[in-house]
């Protein structure tokens, strides 16, 4: 077993199809829903360029320069499908970033809901096909088998480790919580609960934090972050333990935290730093897991997720705006699949995204300036209104096709 202390770095990388204002009266007329001519707020065109010229194209050409002058320097990357339509469509210079680094070797990608939806939380069958849709798209565009499961937001719980054993990963992802974790440690390997196979690695919140949140925080009272304190304090974690397990957002590097606070700069410096040691490395989540024996087992049987203070699903489901908004796109599963329709399916299945009800988030304090951080849209009352104009506009066009009669608005 190599006893080298090891970092494991996990980006996420993902852009949702935002609803235009897409009004009443738009509603069995248009069902352009995701336009191009929207607002800027809610242009998906205009919004991919931004955040690909400040985070994607800069990240993805410093991670191909420390993959090339460090071979012990790896990451790995959960990339939704939404986020492969729109390079494909927008800029497919961004995708080809992204394909040399995975031709590297050493950036692996992991498997999820291709729309990243909650779909498993609702519809099983329709959950499995999503997982399915973005296997099949990873093949296509990377040429790659997935092999670890990550669920939309680090959405898990026994249910979902269990169905990933059964499904055949090798690693699942979640949050290292203390509400799940007690007295022990997010850096192991650990076992689900009433699995065989399986293994699990749960993020250091912490440390990722430090970086995702408060690295250009001149409040925090450990600001500013360098490379060379950074060292120290991952050092520090892995004194007694074998992995540090830093999960955060893709866009954390140039869009959340930018690049005119220095994040580039720091990022390149530590990596740089960690693997001039020869007793620190990076491993991918696949090499993690098959590098260290579980920990003893871990047992979550209420949803933990990454989000938000309270780490559960109250983010997406935690009001009876956002709770109405997820009855009614799960309601009409059977009827718009029966339909057959690609186009009215795939505009189903985008609906899905969890971004959607994220926006319709009522939460105040810091929670709540992150939600409207995020949002298109002025209030959650509005994101609520649009969407469910679309959700009228799905069931128009599913009725219209299986002719079922009158609509019912």
């Amino acid at each position: 077993m190599d006893n080298s202390r090891g970092i494991v770095l996990y980006l996420h990388v993902h852009q949702p199809w935002r609803v235009r204002n897409y009004d009443i009266f738009d509603v069995a007329s248009k069902h352009n829903y995701f336009s191009e001519s929207a607002s800027p707020d809610q242009d998906n065109e205009l919004i991919f360029h931004k955040v690909a010229d400040k985070s994607y194209k800069p990240m993805n050409h410093l991670l191909e320069k420390l993959l090339n002058d460090h071979p012990d320097f790896k990451v790995s990357l959960s990339i939704t499908g939404t986020f492969i339509e729109q390079a494909e469509q927008f800029d497919p210079s961004v995708l080809d970033g992204f394909k040399r680094l995975v031709d590297t070797g050493r950036v692996e990608i992991l498997s999820e809901t291709y729309h990243h939806s909650l779909a498993f939380f609702y519809d099983r069958n329709e959950f499995e096909a999503q997982v399915e849709r973005h296997r099949q798209k990873i093949r296509e565009v990377f040429g790659v088998e997935t092999r670890v499961f990550r669920n939309t937001e680090l959405a898990y719980n026994n249910e979902l480790a269990k169905w990933a054993d059964d499904y055949g990963f090798n690693g699942i992802i979640a949050e290292g919580w203390d509400d799940v974790l007690g007295w022990r440690s997010p850096n192991y390997v650990y076992r689900p609960v009433n699995t065989g196979n399986i293994k699990l690695l749960m993020k250091n919140y912490r440390l990722s934090d430090d970086i995702a949140f408060r690295f250009s925080d001149r409040g925090w009272a450990d600001w500013p972050l360098t490379a060379d304190k950074y060292h120290r304090w991952a050092s520090t974690a892995l004194e007694d333990a074998p992995l540090l397990n830093l999960f955060m957002d893709y866009e954390t590097f140039g869009e959340h935290q930018w690049a005119e606070n220095g994040v580039f700069e720091f990022f390149e410096q530590f990596v740089r730093h960690w693997v001039s040691r020869p007793d620190q490395k990076f491993y991918t989540i696949s090499e993690a897991i098959e590098a260290n024996e579980p920990q003893g087992e871990i047992s979550v049987t209420q949803t933990v997720t990454w989000a938000d203070s309270e780490r559960d699903l109250s983010a997406w489901l935690g009001n009876n705006l956002q709770h109405e908004a997820m009855k009614y796109i799960y309601d009409m599963t059977e009827r718009v699949l029966r339909t057959g329709d690609g186009q009215l399916i795939d505009d189903w299945r985008k609906l899905q995204t969890a971004d959607h009800v994220y926006y319709m988030s009522t939460k105040h304090a810091d929670d709540g300036s992150v939600h409207s951080y995020f949002s298109p849209y002025s209030s959650p009352y509005e994101a609520f209104l649009n969407y469910m104009n679309a959700i009228r506009d799905i069931r128009w066009r599913t009725d219209n096709l299986l002719g079922s009669g009158v609509y019912d608005g």
